[in-house]
């Protein structure tokens, strides 16, 4: 039995982990390398008309997360279509092949790619406020080439307004969401930015956007019956599940590849499937939006930490993290509910499941 197949825009994946364009799939070597590691697809680096001058430093890793000034592919288009495309066809998945930027653009790249392609993926790293080039964009790939379009869309718009008018334009898919910025960091040293654009800003990735991410898949999902395919921090199967149960059809990664290398596509596919085996889970469609099932309390009932003897280790880490002061640790962790304000903080600093919420009646 294979729980992570997944099916979605006429695409047919054994595991829904793949690259999310860009440095990891920087040509068809890394495509191959992608395929080795477990991918269950692979999604090829954008490329517009002409190469880009990337800028340098472009990638630099900082507390919490990653920042980069990485832009589209290095080469052009005649490279990807002679020699790199050749080569990632020989991966034997399911191609998605990343295109930018304005509708002519893709329109103009959309014909030649098509050979090689599954479908296409359209980044337009668009920040205003109407949503009309995203929409040229899609309708530009579907008059090129009869191939399933996704749509990659940044956190920092109006969501829904993006997503619906992405669906109505004919896109088959989204993909939420492209990294978080301008965004700044400097070496103490020489007080110089990390990164080498003009501004010195570079557009940040990894753990510090998952929750960012998280949120757009759902309320997005809550908007579209298209797939949406998930991608921003996410770096184990802890992450690849929520996103499932946020309402993804399947996950990108990029900055967890970056730093471990094309092995941990594998490495993710493997965890969730061992979630899913843990919990006699059959298939990821059965825990696909999951976090829109539970009951919203109106009447926002006290809850407070219920602590289980059996598997507290009495580390201490709860109770050092209570600002109430509401946690003491014996032989376990003992809490004072008279101080306890139900915070929540508890849950997430334990580590071993032993608190669990315990609702007033």
């Amino acid at each position: 039995m294979n729980r992570l197949q997944v099916e979605f825009a006429g695409l047919k994946l054994k595991n829904p982990v793949m690259p999310a364009a860009g440095p990891p799939i920087k040509d068809g070597p890394a495509a191959l390398a992608a395929a080795e590691g477990g991918a269950g697809a692979i999604v090829t680096k954008t490329i517009s008309t002409e190469g880009a001058r990337v800028p340098r430093q472009n990638m630099a890793e900082i507390r919490g997360g990653f920042l980069n000034t990485e832009l589209w592919s290095e080469f052009p288009p005649e490279q990807w279509l002679e020699k790199e495309y050749p080569i990632v066809k020989k991966a034997g998945l399911p191609v998605i092949v990343g295109l930018g930027y304005t509708a002519p653009q893709i329109e103009e790249l959309a014909k030649k790619v098509a050979p090689f392609a599954d479908a296409l993926e359209l980044s337009t790293h668009y920040l205003g406020s109407d949503p009309s080039p995203v929409v040229a964009a899609v309708q530009a790939a579907k008059r090129a080439a009869d191939l399933p379009v996704f749509v990659k869309l940044s956190p920092q718009i109006d969501l829904p307004l993006f997503a619906t008018a992405a669906e109505k334009a004919g896109a088959d898919g989204l993909v939420l969401i492209n990294s978080l910025g301008p965004c700044l960091d400097i070496d103490l040293e020489t007080g110089k930015s990390f990164m080498g654009s003009a501004s010195g800003y570079g557009w940040l990735s990894g753990p510090a956007i998952f929750p960012v991410a998280l949120r757009a898949v759902y309320e997005a999902y809550q908007h579209v019956s298209i797939p949406i395919i998930g991608v921003g921090g996410v770096s184990s199967g802890r992450e690849a599940i929520k996103m499932i149960m946020a309402g993804a059809a399947a996950v990108q990664v990029c900055t967890a590849a970056i730093l471990e290398g094309p092995g941990i596509y594998g490495k993710i596919a493997r965890q969730m499937e061992k979630y899913l085996a843990e919990r006699n889970i059959q298939s990821l469609a059965e825990i696909r939006g999951k976090a829109h099932n539970w009951q919203r309390l109106e009447d926002l009932r006290r809850w407070q930490p219920l602590i289980d003897p059996e598997y507290c280790t009495a580390c201490g880490r709860c109770a050092k993290a209570c600002v109430y002061h509401a946690i003491t640790i014996d032989k376990y962790a003992v809490v004072d509910y008279e101080r306890c304000a139900g915070c929540g903080l508890c849950i997430t600093q334990c580590k071993f499941g032993a608190i669990a919420p315990k609702y007033e009646d």
